[in-house]
């Protein structure tokens, strides 16, 4: 049984967003006001942690470390700020959480990197068919 709240938030969800993991490295394009202007503001990290899946109120933890200074940021998924989500790695994790990325350094802080099961292109099949025929 729905009730009105959730009838009431369904209009606001997102259908758009990828396939979000632990694990995974992504760029995330957010609206930020100045004064009386708009604009986009880049972050581009690493997935450490998603909470409460694909309902309203989900979240992303991504972490970046700039100039040696661990940056982590939170981000609703729902939220009209985020402009756009794109996948630029996929790596392999064997936790829900990658907490313990925030003390690794080095090696220790490298997830292995796994491919993704279809080519993200831009180019039509037609065109990916002669591609491969020519090599």
């Amino acid at each position: 049984m729905t009730t009105k709240s959730e009838i009431f938030l369904k209009s606001f969800l997102k259908a758009d967003l990828p396939d979000l993991r632990p694990g995974d490295t992504v760029r995330i394009y957010q609206k930020i006001k100045e004064g009386s202007e708009e604009k986009t503001q880049i972050f581009e990290g690493l997935i450490i942690a998603r909470k409460h899946g694909k309902e309203m109120g989900g979240t992303i933890t991504v972490r970046k470390v700039i100039s040696g200074i661990g940056v982590e940021k939170i981000f609703p998924l729902h939220s009209p700020s985020v402009e756009k989500i794109e996948v630029l790695k996929r790596s392999k994790a064997r936790r829900a959480k990658l907490y313990y990325l925030r003390g690794a350094k080095g090696k220790r802080a490298r997830l292995k990197r796994e491919e993704f099961k279809e080519a993200i292109t831009e180019e039509k099949p037609e065109e990916i068919a002669v591609l491969e025929k020519e090599n």
